[in-house]
């Protein structure tokens, strides 16, 4: 990526190039397979390329009110809502906003049904798969103890004639081989159930726009759900349809040696990146190299001890103002990020086809001031 010297750090910056080669692939599965897919919007809500998004994409699918408003407001499709649980006061506005309610349990079910059926709204369940296909606990939703969705033993069929649709999500950054071997154990425990059903959403975590993903794989799943139990099909990725859009660029402001070489940067994994900590991960860096003779760890400059990023190579020393460009900054950094420390928002631009750098909002004092009292 090219650095624009005019842009303060940190910020970050998305790029409408990349969005459209992702928005490509997407529309083929689409074309392909006849699938509908909304975007999660828990893992990228940055409206201002909505519209851009909403010529390819059939909606958003929300996990709560203010989720489910800013997709009704700003995408002008399809609103899907799906909570652990809903509160009595939110719910109404949801119905406001929402075309599908996916209820996490039976009990959620039948305290809000009459209100949503009253609304003419299309109701749905969680349910959970039972079956782990990745080793990331915290993102596993069929982990032992798990809160989301029901469990086979648990369903209860009477309750079919309240609903059109079952929805589950068992993966997190996953190939089709995975949504495989989770469908097969879904259909086995509660194929029997399809023939009443219209819908079944397949959730998020596919990395559909990655390039070793096996869309032919998808695409097969798919029809064979369409074709063996006429039902329509959804998919809700959340980073599949922004991965590798996006970036945060910051600088280096000090050098400093504790056994290795430590570069302090403006930004911060724990402010600004927080899956970096969470899930962990590093993100790829623009100009680093796995032999890279020149070794740092880049870290944070909050008072966070662990406010850490990476270990990382690069072939010349660096240099304090020195830009450090991260990749793939689009997903769950904007929705995420935090004031911790006092430690000023990046600012978000978008970068046109043209090649333009357009401001989409800054930040600064009242927006750390005004989420304290």
């Amino acid at each position: 990526m090219k650095i624009n010297p005019k842009l303060q750090t940190p910020y970050y910056l998305i790029d409408e190039s990349l969005l459209l080669k992702n928005m490509e692939i997407i529309q083929s599965i689409k074309e392909r397979s006849g699938c509908k897919i909304l975007l999660a919007q828990k893992a990228f809500s940055t409206f201002y390329f909505y519209p851009l998004l909403s010529k390819t994409l059939d909606g958003t699918a929300s996990s709560g009110k203010f989720e489910a408003k800013l997709g009704f407001e700003h995408f002008g499709k399809e609103v899907h809502v799906y909570a652990p649980a809903y509160k009595d006061s939110d719910f109404d506005e949801i119905l406001t906003y929402a075309d599908h309610i996916v209820f996490n349990s039976i009990a959620q079910l039948m305290r809000f049904k009459d209100q949503a059926l009253a609304k003419h709204k299309t109701l749905g369940l969680r349910i959970n798969p039972e079956i782990s296909t990745q080793d990331h606990a915290m993102y596993d939703p069929s982990s032992p103890t798990s809160r989301m969705g029901i469990r086979y033993e648990d369903f209860d069929p009477s309750v079919i004639p309240y609903i059109s649709g079952l929805h589950f999500h068992n993966l997190c950054q996953q190939n089709s081989d995975d949504l495989v071997v989770t469908f097969k154990e879904v259909e086995k425990k509660f194929g029997p159930y399809f023939k009443d059903l219209k819908w079944i959403n397949l959730g998020g975590g596919h990395h559909l726009t990655r390039d070793d993903y096996d869309v032919d794989l998808l695409v097969n799943l798919i029809k064979y759900i369409q074709d063996t139990y006429h039902l329509e099909v959804y998919l809700e990725p959340g980073e599949g349809i922004v991965l590798n859009t996006g970036f945060l660029v910051a600088q280096v402001l000090d050098i400093i040696r504790n056994d290795m070489n430590i570069a302090i940067l403006d930004t911060s994994a724990s402010c600004h990146m927080p899956d970096v900590l969470e899930m962990p991960f590093m993100p790829p860096v623009v100009s680093s190299t796995k032999d890279g003779a020149y070794r740092y760890r880049l870290s944070g400059y909050t008072c966070l001890t662990g406010d850490n990023i990476g270990e990382y190579g690069f072939d010349q020393p660096l240099q304090v103002g020195d830009h450090i460009i991260f990749e793939d900054m689009a997903l769950y950094t904007m929705v995420k990020n935090n004031t911790f420390n006092g430690i000023p928002l990046p600012s978000i631009y978008a970068r046109t086809v043209h090649g333009e750098d357009v401001l989409i909002k800054s930040f600064d004092y009242l927006d750390f001031k005004n989420r304290l009292s």
